[in-house]
């Protein structure tokens, strides 16, 4: 089969198309014909090895959605989709033309979705569910601010909490824009300035002076001082990542006085096989239309793999897809 491949760490020009066996397989094992294969930036850092843990040569990518074309006999010919915090680091990814995965991360592809957009899936829902309702679980009639709502990751857990009943404010440098589903389902907006006092102080505004119940900071490290800041007393505050700083100041008696909890939320710590349940838990909000992935803006064919990570690394806007 052909498939994008790296065998040392760094930019996106260290990819490149290979003639690879077929995918190993255990018994039992399914063989997905990969439709489509989105490229997320957390498969940019896999391959500048800022990951950890991922075996070289290794083809990467998390994300996909496809047919299957061996393994159980009552999933031939099924229409799926999946992820994995092990794709692409411990086991061949997705950004090739067959990728083999265990019985358990079987989940079948929304009907209502094309097998684009199901590849747009997966990490960045997979992550807001986690944050969002397992690790936050955020409750009915709280506020939640989503710091990046413009994003991905932001506009899932919007969707999220508003099919929990959740009230809903997005910070981020500008508003979504128009043809994202964050757009419509945010209840109030906060322009990220760089001033954490003042941005805390917007949300507080829009909260009657409380603050969010759970602040889910898609950014983190430039942002935390002001996700602090716009917490409610014992206020939960998801972390995903970190940008520009890894480590950030906390004044502990303020943090101790608001009964303030810091959650850290990590998507790769869920393989393959543990993520394919969670999606088939999503997948009826996508049948009926309630959640929408971002938008998906570029195609690329694997024999332009190279570009699109480009494309992501040059923060286009909507989702960027490989289509084998």
């Amino acid at each position: 089969m052909r498939a994008l491949r790296f065998d040392h760490f760094g930019d996106p020009h260290v990819l490149h198309l290979a003639d690879v066996p077929d995918p190993a397989t255990q018994p039992g094992d399914a063989v997905i014909a990969v439709k489509a294969a989105s490229v997320n930036p957390s498969d940019l850092k896999n391959v500048a090895g800022q990951v950890g843990g991922t075996s070289l040569p290794r083809v990467p990518g998390r994300d996909f959605s496809g047919v299957v074309i061996d393994g159980p006999h009552d999933w031939i010919g099924a229409e799926v989709w999946g992820t994995g915090g092990d794709m692409g680091i411990t086991r061949d990814g997705s950004h090739a033309e067959l990728l083999a995965i265990p019985p358990a991360a079987l989940a079948r592809k929304p009907e209502h979705l094309s097998f684009e957009e199901a590849s747009a899936v997966g990490v960045n829902f997979l992550t807001a569910w986690l944050g969002t309702v397992e690790v936050a679980q955020l409750a009915v009639g709280e506020t939640i601010a989503v710091f990046g709502v413009s994003g991905g990751v932001g506009g899932a857990v919007a969707q999220i909490a508003q099919s929990l009943g959740a009230r809903v404010i997005g910070l981020d440098r500008a508003k979504p824009a128009d043809d994202t589903p964050a757009a419509s389902i945010i209840d109030g907006f906060v322009a990220l300035d760089g001033n954490s006092h003042d941005v805390g102080s917007q949300v507080k505004k829009l909260t009657a002076g409380m603050g969010a119940a759970v602040v889910y900071d898609t950014v983190g490290g430039v942002t935390t001082p002001a996700a602090l800041a716009s917490l409610a007393r014992r206020g939960r505050l998801v972390v995903i990542s970190a940008v520009a700083h890894r480590k950030v100041e906390i004044d502990l008696i303020d943090l101790y006085r608001n009964e303030t909890q810091i959650l850290g939320c990590n998507s790769l710590n869920l393989d393959v096989a543990e993520s394919g349940p969670r999606l088939s838990r999503l997948a009826p909000y996508f049948e009926s239309g309630q959640f929408r992935p971002l938008p998906v803006a570029n195609r690329y064919g694997l024999d332009h793999g190279m570009d699109a990570y480009l494309a992501v690394e040059e923060h286009v806007r909507g989702r960027v897809v490989i289509c084998p």
